[in-house]
């Protein structure tokens, strides 16, 4: 079901960035890492090899009509498929959005190509940057993220904290929880150091409540989470999942064509596609229910709450 928009999606319910409207620069799962937790499946090529990867103006020319529109969004998010980073564009990119709009721009990132200094010095165009550690130390690191072979913890820090000398805008540094994995004691104690040299914005926690490429992804109970951002300090937060901040409204231009959008990016549960496309849950249901019939996607059970993503 070819949609609209090939490069955007959304806005999209984002639990950090409120209405997010989506950039995707890469292809599907082209990435640096492949993440157990990862919403959208195995990684189908790891590499570091920075390219543009789709068209630059094709991507400008989406988001004019977008905006024509009437877009109505809290941030325009650089994410999507795979590691945005690896497009070398990017930085024109973010350059160009600020000619047509005054919406903040953030980049989504796992933070792995920032020891390049290219990298570094695009990114630092965006408003907001967030980053992603999940391990103290290498084992950890390579169990949960399966990095490519010639990235290693070191390296994502020390170029996190080389970029954090260089960008005077926030950093959000997301961590991801994974119960058995990087929650004892000694993991945390690793990880607050490694933060510590980061010396990020926020600290902010999540953990797996969504479907995971890994069946046995455990998510940590809101008990233990709380411990942990205790631990991590005043600037550490529990990320909550997302609540509507805009009140539905009956949008006839909303089609499935809308909902597949988001689908094809991220499972989402019918309150995330409400809140996400500013509709009723009943329309919501309805869109799923026409992708449904024509075999375009299929639902999952996760922590009793029903997702649905594109086959």
């Amino acid at each position: 079901m070819p949609g609209k928009y090939k490069y955007l999606y959304g806005p999209v319910p984002s639990r950090r960035l409120g209405r997010s409207l989506g950039i995707d620069i890469i292809p599907f799962k082209i990435c640096t890492l492949d993440c157990i937790y990862c919403q959208l499946g195995r990684s189908s090529k790891k590499t570091l090899e920075r390219d543009e990867y789709v068209s630059t103006d094709a991507v400008l020319a989406e988001l004019a009509e977008k905006i024509e529109d009437g877009l109505d969004a809290d941030y325009i998010t650089i994410a999507g498929s795979g590691e945005p980073t690896l497009n070398s564009q990017i930085g024109k990119l973010l350059n160009a959005i600020k000619k047509i709009t005054n919406i903040p721009l953030a980049v989504l990132t796992n933070g792995t190509l920032f020891f390049r200094d290219d990298v570094r010095e695009d990114c630092a165009k965006a408003d907001l940057v967030l980053p992603s550690l999940d391990a103290g130390d290498e084992q950890t690191f390579r169990r949960i993220n399966r990095p490519h072979a010639d990235i290693n913890i070191e390296k994502l820090v020390s170029g996190l904290a080389a970029f954090r000398n260089k960008f005077s805008g926030p950093i959000w540094l997301e961590v991801f929880l994974v119960a058995g994995l990087n929650t004892n004691t000694q993991q945390i104690a690793v990880i607050k150091n490694l933060i510590e040299r980061i010396a990020p914005d926020k600290i902010h926690l999540n953990t797996a409540v969504r479907p995971t490429t890994e069946a046995d992804v455990a998510a940590v109970t809101p008990d233990e989470l709380e411990a942990i951002a205790a631990k991590l300090g005043d600037s550490c937060e529990i990320i909550a999942d997302f609540s509507a901040a805009h009140a539905p409204t009956t949008d006839t231009r909303t089609t499935p064509e809308d909902v597949f959008s988001m689908l094809k990016r991220r499972p989402c549960s019918v309150e995330d596609i409400s809140a996400g496309l500013s509709i009723p849950p009943n329309l919501a249901v309805k869109h799923l229910t026409t992708l449904q019939q024509q075999d375009l996607i299929e639902s999952y059970h996760k922590n009793r709450t029903v997702f649905f993503r594109a086959k």
